[in-house]
């Protein structure tokens, strides 16, 4: 929660993260925290302030939850559920509970690797709910026929996308992130940026450094 929410009496965008364990709190992590509720302690005054919901995901499951096409080797893909999940249950209770801006330009969703895959899926499958996203490293690879997804879908996305990945996360993540990007500008409005860094790695403590950057542009004016 933004730091005076308790006084303020104002309402507030909303970012729903994946990987909940990850976002807070290096105790409940189990690669290490991204550290947003400090960042956005520190910077939020000067950018502008925002409620983030941080959804756990299910262990085991994870793979199978934030996928939303089925795999040879890992099975069912339940990604279409996850996100109606999001968009119909998860988003009005939070609304409802929360003193909240409830439009689609105040409602952001945002992910890493797996989470990537799962929050561009979202865009495209819920384009009048979300109205930004931050795709980190996206797990293109599991579920490829997001591309086909984007080619269907995209035209509909009017949105703020900030794509990032990594030269150091194997051969197919800068190609396969680009590849998005550019099939996006094809064919969507969106207001989108790609960001290719040459030391990135696959690891949290890299996707912490880069979520400040997605913030400060996300909520530039």
């Amino acid at each position: 929660m933004p730091p005076g929410y308790a006084t303020s009496g104002k309402r507030y965008p909303v970012l729903y993260m994946h990987d909940g364990q990850n976002v807070f709190d290096d105790l409940t992590s189990f690669a290490g925290e991204w550290g947003v509720d400090e960042t956005l302690d520190s910077i939020g005054n000067h950018s502008g302030e925002m409620i983030v919901v941080a959804v756990d995901h299910g262990g085991t499951q994870r793979l199978n939850e934030y996928c939303p096409y089925d795999m040879e080797k890992h099975g069912t893909g339940e990604g279409d559920e996850y996100v109606d999940f999001l968009a119909k249950t998860l988003k009005p209770f939070i609304d409802k509970t929360y003193r909240t801006e409830k439009t689609k330009k105040n409602t952001f969703i945002a992910g890493s690797s797996m989470g990537g895959l799962i929050s561009m899926y979202a865009l495209l499958k819920y384009p009048r709910v979300f109205g930004g996203a931050g795709i980190f490293s996206p797990a293109f690879w599991v579920g490829p026929k997001i591309f086909d997804d984007i080619k269907a879908r995209g035209a509909k996305v009017n949105s703020r996308i900030y794509f990032y990945c990594g030269e150091r996360e194997g051969e197919t993540m800068v190609p396969d992130t680009e590849k998005a990007f550019s099939e996006m500008r094809k064919v969507s409005r969106s207001r989108m940026v790609c960001v290719v860094r040459a030391d990135g790695k696959h690891s949290e403590w890299v996707w912490k450094e880069e979520f400040p950057l997605f913030y400060l542009w996300l909520m530039e004016k």
